[in-house]
């Protein structure tokens, strides 16, 4: 028997709990832009903390906030919305937050890693809870203006109050998200999951096997032009079919031809071997070993990231990538 997660929808959400109170989103990249105008638009009082005077700055002003620095954003805030990188939440949590956050105010994160790995200890007097959107911050943004919403996990860590849910119930219905639905989640889980994916399929996996199809036609002699479109950019497509329709609407979509051998050959390039890597990856993020890896290499200056980029940029892949851009975005259909 499968335990299938709650799912918490409009019907179910109130902004009620967050009315009249200010709300400070941290950050204004990718999803602080998108949750505060959210927000805004959804009736809940809203400032904007930035570290510094910047481009963030300048497009916040833009869209009709008046930023602040940090610490005069979060000194009588009521909730304490993190939405900077990663890495440079404890620093932020340090310097700015702890200092200058009025006693009980809640602290909320869109992913679980400073939280989960102990790089940020919460007072115990504050509500801790997440609300993390399974799509980028533009996607959360169109979405919500078309009348949708993309779909959040929502998780409570510290419950003082006993409505540290219903709190991130009512910031999932402010951006949207309950319009779809919002899945209850922990922050353990949220956080070793996401950095799995990442890990396995999302970024390393499915970059890797790419690389591993498009290398081996072009060491066979194939062009790497026709090597591209087989094993690279096809993918897009096929991701596409399988976003909307699932597994098996992606496998009635394509030819019979296509059918049986990626049903027969497909276990044999993931085969048990790999499997049992994915499992060696996973443990090591359930264990804190990838976290305290990446900590140390942050902190070194990300060279290996660094030399990671530079490898990619200069690969027969990327070259080729360049090389036909200007043909696939020619046949895009014009919006």
């Amino acid at each position: 028997m499968i335990n299938i997660a709650k799912i918490y929808t409009d019907k179910d959400a109130s902004l009620d709990a967050l009315k009249g109170k200010k709300i400070a989103v941290l950050g204004y990249g990718n999803q602080g832009r998108a949750w505060a105008l959210n927000m805004k638009d959804s009736g809940l009082n809203i400032v904007v903390g930035l570290e510094r005077q910047g481009k963030s700055w300048e497009k916040a002003t833009k869209d009709g906030f008046k930023p602040v620095k940090t610490e005069d954003a979060v000194k009588d805030a009521d909730v304490i919305i993190f939405l900077i990188p990663d890495m440079v939440q404890r620093t932020v949590w340090l310097e700015k937050v702890r200092p200058n956050m009025k006693k009980g105010a809640d602290l909320v994160f869109a992913h679980g890693f400073n939280i989960h790995f102990k790089m940020i200890e919460p007072p115990t007097d504050s509500d801790v809870y997440m609300v993390a959107p399974k799509g980028p911050g533009d996607t959360v943004r169109e979405y919500y203006v078309a009348g949708g919403g993309v779909p959040v996990l929502v998780a409570t860590y510290q419950d003082v109050s006993g409505k540290a849910l219903e709190k991130a119930l009512a910031i999932a219905k402010g951006i949207g998200a309950t319009r779809s639905g919002a899945l209850v989640s922990s922050f353990k889980e949220e956080t070793e999951t996401d950095l799995v994916g990442e890990q396995t399929i999302l970024v390393g996996g499915i970059m890797e096997l790419m690389k591993s199809a498009f290398e081996t036609l072009v060491e066979m002699g194939y062009q790497p032009e026709v090597a591209y479109f087989e094993t690279i950019n096809e993918v897009k497509m096929i991701v596409d079919i399988i976003h909307s329709k699932g597994l098996s609407g992606m496998l009635r979509a394509v030819s019979d031809t296509a059918k049986y051998g990626g049903i027969t050959v497909g276990k044999k390039v993931i085969n048990e071997d790999v499997r049992k890597r994915i499992r060696e990856a996973a443990e090591r993020v359930r264990s804190g070993e990838f976290a305290a890896e990446w900590v140390e290499e942050y902190n070194k200056g990300m060279p290996v990231v660094i030399n990671g980029l530079k490898e990619n940029d200069n690969s027969l892949e990327q070259k080729v990538a360049d090389e036909l851009r200007e043909l696939i975005e020619r046949g895009k259909p014009k919006k």
